[in-house]
C-alpha cells in the first residue's frame, strides 16, 4: 500500500516559482511516509503537483510513483485483484507495457477508456490522475472504500480554488492557509455517529471525502462526481444450491486474488470461523508452493486470569486458534498486548486516524500491527464477513427488528450514555439527536425497499444496508490506519464488491437457515474448516478484562478533568464523568458495536480530549 498527496488549480502557474511549492508538496507527502516508507516521489506540472509514498509489494524495482505515460500522470494506493483480465484486454487492443507494475496497468487503462476505467477495477484503491493536455485532475475511490481518499478547497490571496487532497487529513493540512477547524457539525459527528462518521464527511470543518465506488473530476468547470457502482436491491432467484455454489465461489476466488504479491504474505487468525477460512484457503494455495503461511493471534496480558464470558464474547480465542495452527500446520504467533502499551497508544491511535477512534480496540490493533510488520508486508484479514453473512446480533433479535424507541442505528441503539456525561449547554448546542435522526434517515433512503419484502425482511434489509454504509466502514477506516501507520497492507477479501452485491440481495431464510447465524458462510466453508470451528459462536475481537486497565483509564481521565486547561471541559459535565469512573462499568451494554463499553468510554473521552489538543 501507499499513501497519495497533491494540489490542483487550473489559474495556477505553480512552475514560476517551483522551489516554493515543491517545499508545500514534500512538507505534504512527509506528513503521510508512514504509509509507504520503501520509496517516495513527486511530479511537478504548472497546475498540479503530485506525491507519492510507496509500500513495495508487487514489482519492486520498476513500480516507481508518480508515474506518467502519454498525457497522464498517476498516483495510486491499493491493489488490483483482476490485473491479469485487464493486462490481456490491452494487449489485444494493441497496449504494451514497460514494468510489471499494476501503476502502469491503471494509466493505460485511463488512457484507453478514459475515467469510466475504474468500473472495470476489482481492487481496493485511491487514485489521482492528472490527465494534462486538459488540464483536468481525476480522484477515484474503491467501491467499499476500503482506501481512504480526503480533500479541501482554499481561496488563497494567489490562487482562488485550490483543490488539495491526500490519503490523510493531517497531509491537507500541511498546505499553506489549511488549517484544522472544527463546527457544531464536527461535535455531532464525534459525540452523535462517533466513532462512525457520515459518508463523505472529514468531519473536519471544509474536509471532504471522495465516496465509496465514485470519481471526482477537477477542472474549470468546477468539481464533478460520479457515482460509477451503487448497492441495488433485487429479487433473488438462485437455489438454495445454487446460491450456495455461488458463494463459495466467490469468497474462494476473492482470497486467492488477494494472494497476489511478490513478497510473503500471512493472516490474522482468532480462530473465529472468518480468519479461519480466510487462513485455510491460503495455507493450502501457499502449500502447494511448498510454504507455509504466517499466522498471528492477538490477546492481552493476564487476559486468561480474568476473563468473564458475556453474550458478545463467549470464550476464548487460543483454545480456537491453536486448533487451526494444528489444522493449517502454519506459523504462528501469539501477541500479546499490555495494559499500558493499550492506554499509552490512545494518543497515537488519534494521530493514525486525525479522529478519535474506536478507543482500545483501536490502540491495541494497532500495537499488533506494528508487531506483525516485523514479519511480514501483507496481511490477509477476516474482516466484513460479519456485516455482509449477518453475524451481528442485531440482523436476528427482535429488539433490533422492531425496536421499542423508533428506527435508528443498531450499532448505537440509544444516545443515552454519551448524553449523560456532556454539560447541558453543550447538549442544548449542538442538539444530538436530531443530527443522528437526520444521518440515520438520510441513509435509509437511499435503501431500495423491494415490494416482496415484508416487515421483517425490510428491517433486515435496512439493517444490512446501514451496517455495509456505517459499521462495516468503520472497520475497514480502523484497519488501513492502524495497518499503514506502521507500514503494514492489510487485505480484507470479504470486501470484495462482487460478494458484498451477490450476499446483499440473498434471502434471510437461506442466510440463517435452520436458525444458524452465518449459515452460507459456514455452509460454503466445509471442506475448509475443522467442525468446532464450523460452528464456533461468534467471538468478536478481543479486549482486555484486566481490572488494572480500568483503574488506569480512569485516573488519567482524572487527571484530564483536574486540568483546568483540558478542551474536554467544553464539552463534558466534571462532576458526572467523576462520578461515573468511580461507579462500576456494564461490559455487557456496549454503547458502540459489541466491544464499548464503560472502560472505552473512558478511553473515547481521553482520545477526544487529546484531538482537541493537538488540533487546537
Amino acid at each position: 500500500m501507499c499513501g497519495i498527496t497533491g494540489f490542483y488549480n487550473y489559474k495556477a502557474s505553480y512552475m514560476s516559482n517551483e522551489p516554493y511549492w515543491g517545499n508545500v508538496i514534500d512538507s505534504m507527502m512527509k506528513k503521510i511516509l508512514h504509509r509507504g516508507p520503501d520509496d517516495n516521489g513527486t511530479m511537478h506540472y504548472d497546475k498540479c503537483f503530485l506525491a507519492h509514498t510507496r509500500l513495495s509489494i508487487i514489482d519492486l524495482k520498476t513500480g516507481h510513483q508518480p508515474m506518467a505515460k502519454g498525457n497522464a500522470c498517476i498516483v495510486y494506493n491499493g491493489e488490483i485483484y483482476n490485473l491479469q483480465e485487464l493486462i490481456r484486454d490491452l494487449e489485444y487492443k494493441g497496449h504494451s507495457f514497460d514494468t510489471t507494475s499494476d501503476t502502469e496497468v491503471l494509466l493505460e487503462c485511463f488512457l484507453e477508456y478514459g475515467p469510466d476505467f475504474v468500473s472495470r477495477l476489482n481492487g481496493i484503491f485511491a487514485i489521482a490522475i492528472y490527465d494534462i493536455s486538459h488540464e483536468t485532475l481525476y480522484l477515484f475511490r474503491d467501491h467499499m472504500g476500503v482506501k481512504p481518499l480526503y480533500y479541501t478547497t482554499y481561496d488563497n490571496s494567489t490562487y482562488k480554488g485550490t483543490f488539495i487532497f491526500a490519503s490523510e487529513m493531517k497531509s491537507l493540512f500541511e498546505f499553506p492557509g489549511v488549517s484544522p477547524h472544527i463546527t457544531r457539525e464536527s461535535f455531532c459527528e464525534v459525540f452523535g455517529t462517533g466513532p462512525a462518521k457520515t459518508s463523505g464527511k472529514g468531519v473536519f470543518a471544509n474536509v471532504r471525502e471522495v465516496l465509496p465506488a465514485s470519481y471526482l473530476a477537477v477542472n474549470k468547470y468546477g468539481i464533478n462526481t460520479v457515482k460509477y457502482w451503487r448497492l441495488k436491491s433485487a429479487p433473488h432467484y438462485d437455489s438454495y444450491e445454487d446460491t450456495l455454489e455461488k458463494i463459495s465461489s466467490l469468497v474462494s476466488d476473492a482470497i486467492k486474488r488477494q494472494m497476489v504479491s511478490d513478497v510473503p504474505i500471512a493472516a490474522f487468525l482468532s480462530g473465529g470461523l472468518d480468519s479461519s477460512l480466510v487462513t485455510s484457503i491460503c495455507a493450502r494455495e501457499l502449500k502447494k508452493r511448498g510454504q507455509k503461511i504466517n499466522t498471528f493471534s492477538f490477546d492481552f496480558i493476564k487476559n486468561n486470569e480474568y476473563f468473564t464470558p458475556s453474550s458478545f464474547q463467549p470464550a476464548e480465542d487460543r483454545p480456537y486458534v491453536e486448533t487451526m495452527v494444528k489444522y493449517t500446520d502454519s506459523n504462528h504467533h501469539f501477541l500479546e498486548c499490555s495494559t499500558k502499551t493499550q492506554a499509552d497508544l490512545l494518543f497515537d491511535s488519534v494521530i493514525s486516524r486525525d479522529l478519535p477512534t474506536m478507543a482500545d480496540v483501536d490502540s491495541s490493533l494497532l500495537y499488533f500491527c506494528s508487531l506483525v510488520k516485523d514479519y511480514n508486508k501483507v496481511v490477509l484479514t477476516g474482516e466484513c464477513a460479519d456485516e455482509i453473512f449477518g453475524g451481528y446480533p442485531w440482523f436476528h433479535r427482535d429488539e433490533f427488528l422492531h425496536p421499542a424507541g423508533g428506527e435508528t442505528f443498531c450499532f448505537t441503539p440509544t444516545l443515552a450514555p454519551r448524553k449523560e456525561l456532556l454539560n447541558k449547554d453543550f447538549l442544548d448546542w449542538i442538539n444530538l439527536d436530531e443530527y443522528v435522526k437526520n444521518a440515520y434517515e438520510t441513509s435509509v433512503k437511499e435503501i431500495d425497499i423491494l415490494p416482496s419484502d415484508n416487515e421483517t425482511e425490510t428491517n433486515r434489509r435496512k439493517i444490512s444496508y446501514i451496517n455495509l454504509r456505517w459499521f462495516m466502514q468503520t472497520l475497514l477506516d480502523r484497519m488501513d490506519r492502524t495497518s499503514m501507520y506502521n507500514g503494514l497492507e492489510a487485505r480484507v477479501p470479504f470486501a470484495d464488491y462482487r460478494i458484498v452485491e451477490y450476499v446483499f440481495n440473498v434471502p434471510w431464510s437461506m442466510k440463517a437457515r435452520n436458525g444458524v447465524v452465518k449459515n452460507l458462510l459456514r455452509e460454503a466453508a466445509k471442506d475448509y474448516l475443522p467442525d468446532e470451528i464450523l460452528y464456533r459462536k461468534k467471538s468478536p475481537y478481543p479486549k482486555t478484562y484486566n481490572p488494572e486497565y480500568e483503574e488506569l483509564l480512569g485516573n488519567r481521565l482524572k487527571d484530564i478533568l483536574h486540568d483546568a486547561q483540558s478542551p474536554l471541559h467544553f464539552c463534558v459535565d466534571k462532576d458526572k464523568v467523576l462520578t461515573f469512573i468511580d461507579k462500576n462499568k456494564d461490559y455487557g451494554k456496549p454503547w458502540y458495536g459489541q466491544l464499548m463499553a464503560g472502560p472505552q468510554m473512558m478511553a473515547y473521552l481521553i482520545q477526544v480530549n487529546t484531538w482537541l489538543s493537538l488540533y487546537r
